[in-house]
């Protein structure tokens, strides 16, 4: 419920409040210490909670083209190699593959226009799939089910977290994906 006050008491909450002000130099209000604090303590809290955020980390593609591309990524996990894929990603925007602190040190991309049929590319084969997957292993493709894919080498570096750009002019042949300016990707 929300409390009435009278006419008066509007009128002495309301000077109650306007003494907390008092006028400073060249006229401008001040707060008084009383009430300042409160809001100083407040303010530098959440200063120091938005500074002690950790940094986000992990891998990320943007798609620098106006057409959706399918994103394909290759990793060594504990238990093996694996493949997983298709992130749709719409053009101008990004996509995260991998959330979290990079495990590896190399991982592998495979990227595919899907308006105009081109592709990003590389040297190292893996295994790849028509719909969403998750595979492990990257020998006998074919013969286990899938299709095989040249996917491009990322060094990161070990660091934390990438990103890698594409770009338009997607070619067969092994065209990289080219690094967006002032990130950690090559």
């Amino acid at each position: 419920m929300r409390p009435e006050f009278s006419e008066k008491g509007r009128r002495e909450m309301q000077m109650w409040f306007l003494r907390g002000f008092r006028m400073g130099f060249a006229g401008r209000p001040r707060m008084r210490r009383a009430f300042a604090l409160p809001v100083l303590i407040v303010t530098v809290g959440l200063t120091a909670m938005v500074a002690a955020s950790p940094a986000r980390a992990d891998f990320r593609v943007c798609n620098a083209t106006q057409n959706l591309v399918g994103v394909g990524i290759g990793y060594r996990a504990k238990a093996g190699w694996i493949t997983e894929g298709w992130w749709h990603i719409e053009g101008s925007s990004c996509k995260t593959l991998i959330e979290g602190p990079l495990s590896s040190r190399f991982y592998y991309l495979y990227a595919e226009d899907a308006e105009r049929g081109g592709r990003w590319d590389g040297p190292i084969n893996m295994c790849v799939a028509e719909k969403e997957f998750k595979i492990a292993g990257v020998t006998d493709c074919v013969a286990r089910g899938f299709q095989r894919a040249g996917f491009q080498e990322y060094d990161t570096g070990e660091q934390a977290s990438w990103m890698v750009q594409l770009t338009d002019e997607p070619a067969t042949g092994g065209a990289p994906a080219t690094p967006a300016p002032g990130t950690n990707s090559q």
